[in-house]
């Protein structure tokens, strides 16, 4: 199967996000102190202070007061993050440098205690990350990685989680927002959410909540790049791409319904259904000249001669139980996730290719015009997880939590089909035989048992350590056929299995009351899986890819003035990557194959200042130095020392907030962020003279103020007002014309109006 058709008693380390969503709650919370910010990340209640690793928190009020939505508006707060997209829900992500561009995920992604998406590399799960709305949520945990312990496979560079707000039996609540903006390029966009908390009786309540987002689209296609007749006197027909404005608009929008039956207060069941879509009409790329990367035609311009949609859809259903037993706590959570992407790519811009129909297959007779391509394809999986954990008590000399996993997928990309149309129009060629047609059908299966423990040895010294041993099977057929794969091949029930051991040690030590630091050895992993083969694979074409490992060893520090005003945490961190899994291409179709090492190190931080006037500061930043050690497989075209694709060497934001009481119980505040990216390189095979091509760095300001009265507020926000160019993406020449690289970028600069009211 091709898969490069898709193409497409402290603070934490790296705690930029909880900084800020303490500014943006502190009058509700009536807190500074960071220390008393609770969070799930190790799979128990418990203060972020006795967390020993790296972990950011993003809470729900800061997400809503800066219009933060989706991933690209989290990498800038989230140190060491960064992503790799042109099409909203197609979303590369990693933490820490650790990405290549395989199949399968380095960073997982969990709504609650449920993972989100494949953890085998035969379902594009590395592209398909769960890109979940925001709203209405508690706050966003992320954790960096690895985390093979507590969450197993797929989370080398860490997780990324989605704490949705729970039913509360307290009282009624309601609340309705809508927002308009325009974007510079394109024109206005909306958006409209609410939320209903509702106690039915003293021990049941249920939590609706539902969005609608429409974003303009800012790239044209403009009626440029003819395709010429071939040359032919009686074909004479010319046809130019579509005109069309915003292309790459996008509509949004899900809804989330939980109830929560608490009869007693050591027992509570919360059951979960939650959908979204993201249905985009073209991705975020324009052409650029291959040299300079300036806009080609005046413009960002897209030939667009077909339609490029992809359409998304998230659907998670869950049941967690948590019941007290006394001396420990029994905590089962129950899920079944579906995942679904439809897309159409146009292959009338692969000139040679419409070309080459033309001249084989038209009538120079009846002069019809050329031919042309559409590329389409399903990629879906259906995911059943269950999960068992006995956690003991809190505040005991020693705690400890074990428990058992299980998982069962089903993957498909089906159909994946290239079909010759007539050109300009979807309709298919007549008589004309499918180009190529492939499925990739795939199950994986795995079982895993876990524990961690934390040793208070002392009232400042911890030791905290973890194990997990998992047991994975996977089988995959696949069937190819057409022109452009060799005919007809056939592989059925082709299988593997693994047993991988995953391990943390983490030992922390308080200097004094307001200073810790900690070290953390951590072990994590991707599962290996079968290759299937296509017609005429040469010998020695592995039949199978084994795990790659990452292990981390990482020292940080936290330290906070008595009043919590000033703090100061940071990290230091060294990745040993091994055995990398790398995506090759045999005959036309994608593989997983094992190759060489990497390394990435690097330091996190974040700086933060609160004054009791209402002024607050944040600093964050990574430096990242990630780089292959040894070079990758030729045909994947990485070199020893090249830099880790897309990554950047640093990355800044510093944010400022001022709030002030203007009239009763109101409330005002303006705020603003500034968030620099570095420079990035692009996937190792995509080379200029040698070199591989670089994205430019770039610097975005944000700026906002609102009032807030209570039962109402309104924020007036702006967004990138610079206006800059940033580059998420960078498509090597071949899939456009003349020679054009594709440049995936940023939203550009956006001013809009959000109204909210609470009942």
């Amino acid at each position: 199967m091709n898969r490069q058709f898709a193409r497409t008693a402290l603070t934490v380390s790296g705690s930029v996000a909880l900084i800020l969503g303490a500014a943006a709650a502190m009058a509700e919370e009536g807190s500074t102190r960071l220390g008393e910010v609770f969070v799930t990340a190790q799979k128990r209640t418990q203060a972020l202070a006795d967390i020993p690793m790296s972990v950011s928190v993003v809470s729900g009020e800061a997400l809503e007061r800066m219009q933060a939505d989706n991933f690209q508006d989290l990498v800038s707060l989230i140190p060491g993050l960064s992503i790799t997209s042109s099409t909203r829900g197609v979303t590369r992500i990693s933490l820490r440098g650790i990405n290549t561009g395989g199949v399968a995920s380095t960073v997982g992604v969990y709504v609650n205690d449920v993972p989100f998406g494949s953890s085998s590399g035969l379902a594009n799960g590395a592209i398909l990350s769960g890109d979940f709305d925001t709203f209405d949520l508690a706050r966003v945990e992320v954790l960096r990685g690895p985390q093979g312990t507590l969450y197993g496979a797929s989370s080398l560079g860490g997780v990324i989680k989605y704490v949705a707000n729970e039913p509360s039996l307290d009282g009624f609540e309601a609340r309705l927002q809508a927002t308009t903006e325009n974007v510079s390029g394109g024109d206005l966009g909306y958006s409209a959410a609410g939320v209903l908390n509702m106690p039915l009786s003293d021990t049941i309540a249920i939590r609706a909540s539902g969005f609608y987002r429409f974003d303009d689209g800012f790239i044209d296609s403009i009626g440029n790049n003819p395709i010429p007749a071939l040359q032919n006197p009686a074909v004479n027909i010319v046809s130019g791409s579509r005109i069309e404005k915003n292309l790459n608009s996008l509509d949004t929008y899900g809804a989330r319904l939980s109830a929560l039956f608490r009869p007693s207060d050591t027992l509570s069941v919360n059951l979960t259904a939650m959908f979204q879509n993201i249905e985009s009409d073209s991705s975020d790329a324009f052409e650029a000249n291959a040299t300079t990367h300036a806009p080609l035609y005046g413009g960002l311009v897209a030939s667009r001669y077909h339609p490029e949609f992809t359409d998304i859809e998230y659907r998670v259903y869950s049941a967690t139980v948590d019941w007290d037993l006394g001396g420990a706590t029994l905590q089962s959570v129950t899920s079944w996730g579906e995942f679904k992407q439809e897309f159409q790519r146009d292959y009338a811009i692969r000139l040679s290719l419409s070309q080459l129909l033309t001249f084989l297959f038209s009538d120079p007779v009846t002069a019809q015009p050329p031919l042309s391509a559409i590329l389409t394809q399903t990629t879906a999986t259906d995911k059943f997880t269950q999960e068992f954990r006995l956690v003991s008590g809190q505040n005991q000399p020693f705690e400890w939590l074990v428990g058992v996993y299980y998982t069962e997928e089903d993957s498909g990309i089906d159909p994946q089909t290239i079909s010759a149309v007539s050109a300009g129009t979807e309709t298919p060629a007549p008589g004309f035989p499918v180009l190529a047609n492939a499925q990739l059908l795939s199950s994986f299966e795995e079982m895993a048992l876990f524990a961690n423990a934390t040793w208070h040895v002392t009232d400042r010294f911890d030791l905290s350590f973890g194990a997990r041993l998992s047991e994975n099977r996977q089988k995959a057929s696949q069937v190819l056929d057409g022109l452009l794969v060799g005919g007809l091949t056939v592989f059925d029930d082709v299988k593997s299995s693994e047993s991988p051991f995953t391990y943390s040690f983490s030992p922390r030590f308080q200097l004094t009351d307001n200073t810790s630091v900690y070290a953390r050895v951590a072990t994590g992993y991707r599962p290996g899986g079968p290759n299937v083969l296509p017609a005429g694979a040469p010998p020695g074409t592995p039949g199978s890819y084994d795990s790659d490992e990452l292990t981390s060893y990482e020292l940080g520090l936290r330290t906070q003035s008595e009043s919590g005003a000033f703090s100061l945490d940071a990290a230091l961190y060294y990745l040993d990557w091994k055995d990398i899994q790398l995506l090759a291409v045999v005959n036309n179709v994608g593989l997983n194959a094992n190759g060489g090492t990497a390394t990435s190190k690097g330091l996190e931080f974040t700086a933060t200042a609160r004054h009791p006037s209402g002024l607050r500061f944040a600093l964050n930043g990574a430096y990242t130095d990630a780089y292959l050690t040894q070079d990758t497989h030729p045909v994947v075209g990485g070199l020893d020392g090249d830099p880790l694709p897309w990554v950047p060497e640093w990355s800044l934001g510093l944010t400022a907030d001022y709030e002030w009481t203007v009239f009763g119980d109101a409330t005002a505040y303006v705020g603003g962020k500034i968030a620099f990216t570095d420079d990035r390189t692009a996937d190792f095979n995509n080379r200029a003279g040698g070199v591989i091509r670089t994205a430019d760095s770039y610097t975005t300001v944000d700026l906002r103020a609102g009032v807030d009265m209570g039962s109402w507020y309104v924020e007036l926000f702006g967004k990138n007002l610079t206006d800059e160019r940033g580059v998420n993406d960078l498509i090597a020449p071949g899939t456009y014309p003349n020679g054009a690289i594709g440049l995936g970028v940023i939203r550009p600069s956006t001013v809009g109006l959000s109204v909210g009211a609470r009942f």
